[in-house]
């Protein structure tokens, strides 16, 4: 079937590949103009294909249709117009002109959640199902007949990435492909939308999304990821604007023991302990917020909210100097319209998008032994020099967020010097057991106590469970694949006990 893609991004690029897989022909591309002077990717994909790409800055004026963006439109006689994500406005003229009309994919099941904020609607509202619509376009606003839709489970700490990322992207291309398949065997339904249970919300905008804190913790949640990461969910503390992501009702076991943070119109004041910024809905439940954003635009850890700023830097040696030029290559790639990159250079400042974040991600794996980052570090290190003090950090495995103070306990045995831990150590630290409980840890030998050891009490076991829980689900070493985390083991050094002897004995 001869197809023209109308639409932008990763996932348009992926529909259009996969729809020249099936043995389609696309006959044009009709995409976004260069921003900042980079191509969006389903542009350049089409580009290097040798496919005709067109980049109207607009499709109509004054209400109507431009008459040469129509006749260049009609010149290449598709049969079918696929729009898997489309930003502009695009005049019925076009759509009704295909024999087989035009297709649209929407992110929620409709006719719930019309408009251009599907997805974080689906999450404010707390939704316990999603999915994605492909629908026949008409003259309304996401009201066409429906043609396929496919839902999944929206789990409790989800975000507009992570529900994309999971769902929306990959089963939303197989759906756009399957969708197409349907028209050309002449089996594809169009079944009109229920206007039963039909909703419609505006785009959401960063004024839009202050926190009303006069509601339970868990519609706080909701509302905090369902904006994250765009537009991000804020309010005011501080003196100044916070924007608060990474969001989970995960708050078994944490103790709201810390320096608390005053916030107009919250039921009580925010507490800042060592997992984040513990907050209270209207109900007295907490939830706990892992990421902050400050007005100036710098993200850090909930944790450190009331820390100074760190002023010490790390001393790069040669080897270094060698990775950092390399990185900065790959910075200048992908933000073509910077002369020089600088350690000042602000990665966001200078052009870069969400898809650049993923980019640089994958670039520094390639660069860097496959290192392992998070979308999240570039986010907190924007500026190339604080990118690379991150960087080299985690290179060398001194991340100072890692980093654990332990009480040993000393003792000299045989002429050597044992230092050996004695508290309970739960959530990537060494503390005591509730109530300082104790109990003597005996030498089998002679019957001497070796030293107090802390005794768990259940509400320490709890707290173990519900760190060892969100460690599994949100840490970073299950998203490593196996034969990284391999390679990482490796790394480790033996203990003393597993050395061979070089004596033989």
């Amino acid at each position: 079937m001869k197809i023209a893609v109308i639409g932008q991004s990763l996932f348009g690029q992926e529909v259009y590949c996969h729809l020249r897989e099936e043995g389609h022909e696309v006959v044009g591309v009709f995409t976004v103009p260069d921003k900042d002077g980079k191509a969006d990717p389903l542009g350049l994909k089409a580009d290097k294909d040798g496919v005709p790409v067109f980049k109207f800055p607009r499709w109509r004026a004054r209400g109507q249709a431009l008459p040469d963006v129509v006749a260049t439109y009609q010149a290449l006689g598709a049969e079918l117009n696929v729009l898997p994500f489309c930003s502009q406005f695009i005049p019925m003229e076009i759509i009704s002109a295909p024999r087989h009309g035009s297709i649209i994919y929407h992110p929620s099941l409709l006719p719930r959640h019309r408009g251009a904020s599907a997805i974080n609607w689906t999450l404010i509202h707390g939704d316990k199902k999603g999915g994605f619509t492909i629908f026949w376009a008409d003259d309304g606003l996401d009201t066409g007949d429906l043609l396929l839709q496919k839902e999944c489970e929206i789990f409790p700490d989800d975000t507009v990435s992570t529900l994309y990322s999971r769902f929306l992207f990959p089963e939303g291309v197989k759906g756009m492909v399957q969708a197409v398949k349907l028209i050309a065997e002449g089996r594809a339904p169009r079944l009109p939308q229920p206007e039963d249970g039909a909703t419609y919300e505006g785009i959401q905008k960063k004024e839009t999304a202050q926190i009303n804190w006069d509601q339970p913790a868990e519609a706080i949640h909701n509302w905090i990821r369902g904006n994250d990461k765009v537009p991000g969910a804020w309010t005011e503390a501080c003196g100044q604007k916070l924007t608060f992501f990474s969001s989970t009702l995960s708050t078994e076991g944490l103790v709201p023991e810390g320096e608390t943070l005053p916030i107009p119109g919250a039921h009580r004041p925010g507490v800042v302990t060592g997992a984040g910024l513990i907050l209270f809905g209207n109900d007295d439940r907490m939830l706990l917020v892992k990421s902050i954003q400050l007005e100036d635009g710098k993200m850090i850890p909930a944790s450190q909210l009331f820390r100074g700023a760190d002023s010490t830097g790390l001393e790069l040696t040669e080897e270094d100097l060698v990775t950092a030029e390399a990185v900065r290559g790959a910075w200048k790639r992908i933000l073509p319209n910077v002369v020089e990159v600088e350690d000042s250079t602000d990665f966001f400042k200078s052009g870069a998008a969400s898809l650049d974040v993923v980019r640089l991600v994958e670039e520094v794996k390639e660069l860097c032994d496959g290192l392992e980052l998070e979308n999240e570090d570039i986010y907190m290190a924007t500026t190339f020099g604080d990118f690379m003090q991150l960087l080299v950090r985690k290179m060398r495995g001194d991340n100072k967020e890692s980093q654990c103070v332990i009480d040993h306990v000393e003792k000299t045995v045989n002429k050597l010097t044992l230092r050996m831990p004695h508290q309970l150590f739960i959530g990537g630290a060494f503390v005591d057991a509730e109530g300082a409980k104790t109990y003597e840890t005996i030498n089998p030998t002679d019957g001497s106590v070796i030293c107090q050891v802390s005794l768990a009490q259940v509400s320490d076991v709890d707290k173990a469970v519900a760190a060892a829980k969100d460690a599994f689900e949100h840490g970073l070493w299950g998203k490593i694949s196996a034969r990284d985390r391999g390679r990482l083991l490796y790394r480790v050094p033996p203990s003393p006990s597993t050395r061979p002897d070089p004596t033989g004995t």
